[in-house]
């Protein structure tokens, strides 16, 4: 049998978004026995210091516990890492400088899949974090594809923010998913051909077939991206760089 790669899961931020990108992980792969599926080694410290307030109001730098489950990730024998957050990905740069395996954009495979469903030059909606929206990586990675992002007014991302915090606590119910789903169709109102669902904790919510237009949930994407490269169908010695941090 080929040696598959074996993926390593940078986690706990949040839990259930860790719980959600190693389900998806389970289910995009083809499989008829346990010895089908991939081996995952998974390392979740919810500990790690709050992405938002690092890159807005000047909370703790959450890198050095980033690079520590990295390395932790690496002795264990991980081929690659995949993150399950999004706003995390503005401090990865630095953790990838001081490891010796790659880390896969789950930024950049959405930004690629965008590229994949809207037509050149239209317009894409996000729905993140404020640090996510703030830190422009996004709206640069669609950009490059030839896209436009577009993100919500400021009153309809405090309802983004708040449902990320209910499922942060554990809320997943319809009113939760209601304040997303309103905001994503005043995207879709203002032209969004696609929505991103640019935080892990927003698919475990979002209804997607409530809406008029694709949604790329960034999990899905990343776990799909993932399986792909540890079944070496897409060989991660051939990656093309932009889908690296």
């Amino acid at each position: 049998m080929t040696r598959r790669s074996i993926i390593g899961i940078l986690g706990g931020m949040g839990p259930l978004a860790t719980v959600d990108l190693y389900r998806k992980i389970i289910e995009a792969t083809p499989a008829e026995r346990d010895q089908d599926h991939l081996h995952v080694i998974i390392d979740a410290d919810p500990s790690i210091p709050d992405r938002t307030a690092a890159l807005l109001t000047g909370g703790p730098d959450p890198t050095p516990w980033l690079l520590a489950g990295a390395q932790r990730l690496e002795r264990a024998g991980a081929d690659f890492i995949v993150v399950p957050c999004n706003t995390a990905h503005a401090f990865l740069p630095r953790v990838r400088a001081s490891i010796s395996i790659p880390i896969l954009s789950m930024i950049a495979a959405t930004a690629e899949r965008a590229a994949a469903v809207a037509p050149t030059g239209s317009v894409v909606g996000l729905l993140a974090t404020p640090g996510t929206i703030a830190s422009r990586l996004y709206q640069q990675a669609l950009a490059e594809r030839r896209l436009r992002c577009i993100v919500p007014d400021p009153q309809w991302q405090e309802r983004v923010t708040e449902a990320i915090a209910l499922v942060k606590a554990g809320r997943t119910d319809r009113e939760v998913a209601a304040l997303v789903l309103e905001t994503g169709r005043q995207l879709i109102a203002h032209g969004a051909a696609a929505l991103i669902l640019g935080c892990t904790e927003l698919p475990i919510v979002f209804p997607i077939t409530e809406v008029s237009v694709p949604v790329l949930d960034a999990t899905r994407i990343l776990a799909e991206t993932a399986v792909r490269i540890a079944r070496g169908e897409r060989p991660l010695a051939e990656l093309a760089a932009p889908l690296l941090v």
